[in-house]
């Protein structure tokens, strides 16, 4: 039998234990992580117990009677335990079926974890909607994706951008400047696309505090003065290039390319590294450009769904 109990701050302990033990849970799902933007969602999180124990997560917001899990977050879903099985699942997404009706809940938009996410395979929330709700497929985006343990060839425009970064004695470490790193990531958001981080420089230091392992800046320096650098998200599976930015001497210098081939022997045993995603307007444009640079070093597609339904 499975009892639901929505998520408030006397839980979080709980919560986030959960999630370090989960299968396919990441330190974005982490109470410490999603609560730095508390102020802009309503939260409507959801905790499923199996016979008084927990045995799943749903990160979520409420707005305009419309459940999102989460609007704050990449991706989302329900977080399992590694004990987790499909019949229960099942069960879940009935008994959640019946608690979005008794709550005046009309409508879900649903992001499902990307399978490279998962430490175990973890894809049955995906056949608990298909045989519970009416559901369409709302958002595909797609990510590109370097398999470590199988990697393709570097394109010539990338292996050129190596070889002359390392010419000119252009050096990858990491660091701390996440100040200087920002004005040159906010003055490339703006230029290429009239936007601004999703991070503020006061929020992302507050989380890197809060999570110094999994967040981690590199730096591209030549004598010493930053040309570029990216800001990397850590997860047990994957090597996540969260912000990427470089000056214009360091885009001529090849400083992104330096930057990658430091990732890929800084981690070589995570399994992937993932470059985000490359389209835009809700997955409706692809950024032709942006797909071309990131498959210049081996990656391919992955992508990220979002599922939605009427209650």
């Amino acid at each position: 039998m499975i009892e639901i109990q929505r998520y408030n701050a006397d839980r979080t302990n709980e919560w986030n234990e959960f999630v370090a033990a989960s299968k396919n849970g990441t330190f974005l799902f982490d109470r410490r992580y999603m609560d730095y933007h508390s102020d802009r969602f309503s939260d409507h999180s959801l905790m499923f117990y199996h016979k008084g124990r927990l045995y799943a997560l749903l990160p979520a917001n409420e707005r305009n009677h419309t459940l999102y899990t989460h609007q704050g977050l990449t991706y989302g879903g329900l977080i399992m335990g590694m004990d987790s099985t499909t019949v229960h699942v099942m069960e879940i997404f009935e008994v959640l079926k019946e608690y979005l009706q008794q709550n005046a809940i009309k409508r879900v938009v649903y992001k499902a974890i990307p399978w490279i996410y998962h430490l175990v395979p973890a894809e049955e929330p995906l056949y608990a909607i298909h045989r519970t709700f009416r559901y369409h497929l709302m958002e595909r985006d797609v990510s590109s994706t370097i398999v470590t343990g199988h990697q393709l060839g570097w394109k010539k425009d990338r292996r050129h951008g190596l070889k002359l970064s390392q010419k000119n004695g252009v050096v990858v470490r990491q660091g701390n400047d996440y100040a200087a790193f920002w004005n040159i990531l906010k003055e490339n958001l703006w230029q290429n696309h009239g936007v601004e981080p999703v991070h503020s420089l006061q929020e992302i230091l507050l989380l890197q505090g809060r999570f110094p392992q999994q967040i981690v800046l590199f730096e591209a320096r030549k004598e010493g003065v930053l040309l570029g650098g990216c800001v990397v998200y850590l997860t047990p599976q994957v090597v996540h290039t969260q912000y990427i930015a470089a000056t214009q001497k360091g885009k001529r210098l090849g400083v992104v390319d330096a930057i990658i081939h430091e990732l890929l022997q800084s981690y070589p045993n995570y399994p992937y590294i993932d470059f985000g995603k490359s389209t835009e307007t809700h997955s409706d444009m692809l950024n032709q450009n942006l797909i071309y640079q990131k498959e210049g070093f081996g990656a391919r597609a992955v992508c990220y769904d979002t599922y939605t339904w009427d209650v």
